[in-house]
């Protein structure tokens, strides 16, 4: 018996997804988490696989990974998320995880990727696959917010989505000091001067709608 555990807060993309790949594969048995909390809870049981959203209540999708891979080093990760590839798809395989693949991929492609998984493989799309190849080639960090650390480019996302710097701190379990220091580094990093240029900037580059 294979059991993968799905983590996502919203219960009817939990229930999409078990249909999915209970239709797809054999002998599947399901857990469910809805936020970061219960997550690490069930992650200490025996788990074949995690399924991760990004946007994960009580705690960033990130920094959830990373707490995961903390406490089961060996429990593959497949995060499935709502962002484009190109914007979070190299940070979460850096940070350990298997694969990725956004919501809105075929049904088919979502068991192929589990099923990758299991048998003890990575799954990315082609796509990706040429951002790695190109990444591992180029001997100095991306430019623009490719160059951002996983933290910053969270704090970039939630400036330009409208976030105080209060909100932010919160949000992220972070002193309001040290959002500011983030929030300066942002800005010298990509020689803006301002929250509105910053947002500006995250619009043209579709980092927010």
């Amino acid at each position: 018996m294979t059991r993968i555990l799905i983590a996502d807060d919203h219960t009817i993309v939990r229930k999409g997804l078990k249909q999915i790949l209970s239709e797809g594969m054999k002998n599947v048995e399901f857990g469910e988490s809805a936020n970061a909390s219960e997550t690490l809870t069930l992650v200490k049981k025996k788990f074949d696989l995690l399924i991760l959203d990004l946007s994960m209540p009580g705690r960033s999708g990130l920094d959830l990974l990373k707490d995961v891979k903390i406490q089961s080093p060996k429990l593959p990760i497949l995060v499935l998320s709502m962002y484009p590839e190109d914007q979070y798809a190299l940070r979460v395989i850096k940070a350990g995880a298997m694969g990725y693949l956004t919501k809105d991929s075929a049904p088919e492609e979502l068991v192929n990727a589990v099923t990758k998984i299991l048998n003890g493989g990575n799954y990315i799309s082609d796509a990706l696959s040429g951002q790695l190849i190109t990444m591992v080639q180029r001997p100095q960090l991306g430019e623009g917010y490719e160059q951002l650390s996983d933290r910053e480019f969270q704090v970039l996302k939630l400036i330009a989505s409208g976030k105080t710097v209060s909100e932010i701190g919160e949000a992220l379990s972070l002193s309001v000091k040290t959002v500011s220091t983030y929030r300066a580094r942002i800005l010298e990093k990509l020689n803006l001067t301002s929250n509105s240029e910053l947002t500006r900037y995250a619009m043209q580059n579709k980092l927010v709608e």
